[in-house]
């Protein structure tokens, strides 16, 4: 090689990797609009801050709309869909291809590191780097084996996961955050967990639920949907139901087995104390106030449940001013008519997000069997707005609310605190995939 292509290979090696090919395995399911928007939040951010890379999406599902919304808001984006077979290879060829071409596979958010035999697939036939990016894992909660059906406080997941023998985690999860470049996890207590089983990535860190990334909007659909049902920006509140234990059987309509017994006996000693609270809290807002709210779902099931465990048990005088959200809806319209609310009340996780993003102040109430997600509220500074439902009351919730009434500038002040933190954050988990590929 003469001076002159010696002094151009470097140049030439890096604007070969200036395009990175990366596969998004993420879009878990869509009867819940936090499972679709972790996809679209993982695309903005990627574009925000490695806008250079091609992103392909590997979905799990793409039904609801899902699909035209990723394929409305990011025109680029590459979708292959496809299965594994026994051996761990990809069927389709497309996929096969894929595989091939990208240089870095990326799981994306969810509980419990969704697909991850895929992963473990993908870094054994490949030998590609793999990075996780924002997901939880509680080894406490749930039904199985040493776990606790009735889940627990975040107090007490962290404290039993700590307890737990160095050698507790299963050996494929082992095998594949072992080797990660990089595992970024959506609370502190599914860090130090992995942190006390001594797992081998180089890069173990907070890194928040993806759906905190996600900017789309819309506006048209949810404005149209406000004026329709007489809601004015900022004179209304939202307010999301849940059951303790979603009731995929029903869902999916497929077969009971045992455990949804189990979950069934949870649901229905849980389900009126749980939503009491929340009713409270709904009769103080607007009797004090004269403003309505509005009553909508996160997951299909809760459309209905809402109306019956929070629309008509209200009082008269009260029930008037309630809206209830008949339909189930997508992440982007929700973020449209969230932005517009004085606050969202969820006992749902991914709701309150869509919330700060949109810059709404927001509260989850946390029930005992939703994991350690939760925790993820403490880790981002959101902790007055952080309630456990067996530790709170009504009242306690409308004093909170009360104090976003009466001082609404100051409180979307700290959601702008609360998401520059985060976006600290997404910028370092997007720098982790630039030295990753």
């Amino acid at each position: 090689m003469n001076r002159r292509g010696f002094l151009f290979a470097p140049l030439l090696a890096r604007a070969a990797k200036r395009n990175p090919n990366i596969l998004l395995r993420s879009s878990w399911q869509s009867v819940n609009i936090g499972d679709i928007g972790h996809t679209p939040g993982a695309l903005s951010l990627i574009e925000k801050y490695l806008p250079e890379a091609q992103v392909t999406l590997w979905p799990g599902e793409l039904g609801h709309g899902a699909r035209e919304l990723l394929t409305r808001g990011y025109p680029k984006l590459k979708i292959v869909e496809g299965k594994l077979d026994a051996q761990g290879k990809p069927v389709e060829a497309e996929l096969a291809k894929v595989w091939e071409q990208t240089d870095l596979y990326l799981s994306g958010s969810g509980s419990g590191f969704p697909a991850s035999q895929q992963a473990v697939a993908f870094l054994k036939a490949t030998g590609k780097p793999v990075g996780v990016f924002g997901v939880s894992n509680d080894p406490i909660s749930g039904l199985g084996p040493g776990n606790d059906p009735e889940g627990g406080t975040l107090k007490s997941l962290r404290e039993r996961a700590l307890q737990l023998p160095a050698t507790h985690l299963k050996d494929d999860l082992r095998y594949v955050i072992d080797r990660a470049r990089f595992f970024f996890c959506r609370d502190t207590i599914t860090r130090d967990y992995l942190k006390a089983q001594k797992v081998k990535t180089p890069v173990l860190e907070f890194g928040p639920d993806a759906q905190l990334g996600m900017h789309l909007r819309d506006a048209e659909r949810g404005l149209a949907w406000l004026k329709a049902n007489g809601l004015e920006p900022q004179k209304f509140i939202a307010v999301i139901p849940r059951l303790r234990y979603t009731p995929y059987y029903l869902i999916r309509k497929v077969a009971r087995v045992p455990a949804d017994d189990v979950r069934d006996a949870i649901n229905g000693r849980t389900v009126e104390g749980d939503h009491a609270k929340l009713r409270e809290m709904m009769i103080a807002y607007v009797r004090q106030t004269g403003q309505r709210v509005m009553v909508c779902a996160e997951m299909t099931y809760q459309v209905e449940l809402g109306k019956r465990v929070l629309v008509d048990p209200l009082p008269e005088d009260v029930r008037k001013n309630v809206v209830w959200r008949d339909t189930y809806w997508l992440p982007d319209e929700a973020a449209s008519i969230y932005a517009r609310a004085q606050a969202v009340v969820s006992a749902e996780c991914h709701s309150p997000l869509i919330a700060l993003r949109a810059g709404t102040p927001t509260f989850y109430v946390r029930q005992p069997t939703d994991t350690c997600k939760g925790q993820m509220y403490r880790d981002i500074g959101a902790d007055d707005w952080f309630f456990e439902v067996d530790e709170t009351s009504g009242s306690e919730l409308w004093q909170r609310l009360e104090g976003i009434v009466r001082k609404p500038a100051a409180a979307r002040a700290k959601v702008q605190s609360i998401m520059r933190g985060v976006e600290a954050r997404q910028k370092r988990m997007v720098d982790a995939i630039r030295a990753a590929v």
